[in-house]
């Protein structure tokens, strides 16, 4: 890990993605960030670049917002009991994620169910990762699966207590759909953010989760809407696009056929915002590093969707529903960035075909609030170029 003082500047970026669907492509090749914060971005004539404490030659490589991770299930520190490895988050670092969700802290053996245990589990957990944040990745903790039993005041006090977000619904004992959309109601009114479980019982306790009970409950997220594992038959995916306004999440550790059903009705419904990535890593499937870059590789090259519109999906989109000050190239954001470049000998003339193709770029670098947090990635394959602190 390299320290910053209070200015970072990238320079010689031959690609700026912004994250943001309206414009992904910036013309630009100087990014600025001061107290880990983007302060400039612009031709370097253009851009005050004196008096950096660092400065990184991006050498005409591409520089993308990081990548957010919308479902994942930590449990304590960089450690899943779920597979017994310990330094996953670093390994995702590695994959260009600098963020992540949690959809339910789940795997904690002896899990707490009664109400009490599991207001006190998701207070500590969203303690903890604010704390402690592993090789700089920014974990968003805290989230509750809520069981029968709870009431308003219980939401009340999880809010006050600075939980913003429920585990998965339908994980616990609520699936009743009209319970359940009592329950989600109650936590949007104090401000946390919901998903809920679609498809196949996943963990010993989970149970199918119908198009029938999602639209009833209303949560904000459509969890893995592609299954995790299983998916819904697809006429229930269509469904769920067509009848429900809230986010699409597409996950790693699904179904990948659904998935790109799911990308495509959005696509087809003109709202392609609503498409957000994650991997629900750990899970029976195991941990995956490179997972969000897969996604994007995947849907890009079979969905035929632009590379840098698919790169939106695992940057912008997921920052602007679920509320992050990352995600995009906008003044006033976090200075998280993730430097890439064409794998080595990999087809395609730029990194933008050779994603469209199915091949992963090359990770050089990323940056969390404006700190080099890791160099040439253990886990991609070799960028052809990277970039260099000088």
């Amino acid at each position: 890990m390299v320290e910053t003082g209070n200015k970072l500047v990238i320079k010689n970026i031959g690609l700026l993605l912004s994250g943001a669907l309206e414009k992904p492509i910036l013309d630009a090749d100087t990014v600025v960030a001061v107290d880990g914060r983007i302060t400039a971005f612009g031709k370097e004539a253009d851009v005050d670049c004196d008096q950096a404490d660092v400065v990184v030659d991006a050498k005409g490589t591409t520089l993308s917002p990081g990548l957010i991770d919308s479902h994942v299930h930590p449990v304590i520190g960089d450690y899943t009991p779920r597979q017994q490895q310990i330094n996953w988050i670093d390994s995702c670092l590695h994959g260009g994620v600098t963020s992540m969700i949690s959809a339910g802290e789940v795997h904690l053996p002896g899990r707490p169910k009664d109400i009490v245990g599991l207001k006190a589990m998701a207070i500590a957990s969203q303690r903890w990762y604010e704390n402690f944040r592993p090789s700089g990745v920014k974990v968003h903790a805290g989230a509750p699966v809520i069981e029968e039993g709870m009431e308003e005041e219980d939401f009340k006090q999880l809010a006050e207590a600075g939980v913003k977000l429920l585990g998965e619904v339908g994980l616990g004992s609520v699936k009743a759909g009209d319970r359940a959309k009592e329950m989600v109601a109650w936590a949007r009114k104090y401000g946390i953010q919901s998903t809920i479980h679609t498809g196949g019982p996943s963990i010993p306790g989970s149970g199918l989760i119908d198009k029938d009970v999602v639209l009833e409950a209303d949560a904000d997220i459509i969890g893995h809407i592609n299954g995790g594992h299983t998916a819904l038959p697809d006429d229930q995916i269509v469904c769920l696009c067509e009848q429900c306004s809230r986010g699409i999440e597409l996950v790693h550790n699904g179904n990948e056929r659904s998935a790109l059903l799911a990308m495509r009705t959005a696509r087809e419904l003109e709202q392609v915002e609503r498409v957000i990535l994650g991997t629900d890593a750990p899970a029976g499937s195991g941990v995956q590093p490179l997972g969000i870059l897969r996604m994007i590789a995947m849907l890009s090259s079979l969905g035929d969707v632009p590379a840098e519109t698919a790169f939106c999906f695992a940057t912008g989109n997921t920052a602007r529903m679920r509320e992050l000050d990352c995600g995009l190239i906008e003044i006033g954001k976090s200075a998280d960035f993730v430097i890439m470049d064409r794998a080595q000998h990999a087809p395609g003339k730029t990194i933008l075909e050779s994603v469209e193709q199915g091949n992963l770029p090359g990770i050089g670098m990323t940056v969390i609030d404006g700190v080099v947090r890791s160099q040439r990635s253990r886990n991609t394959p070799p960028a052809t170029t990277l970039p260099e602190i000088v």
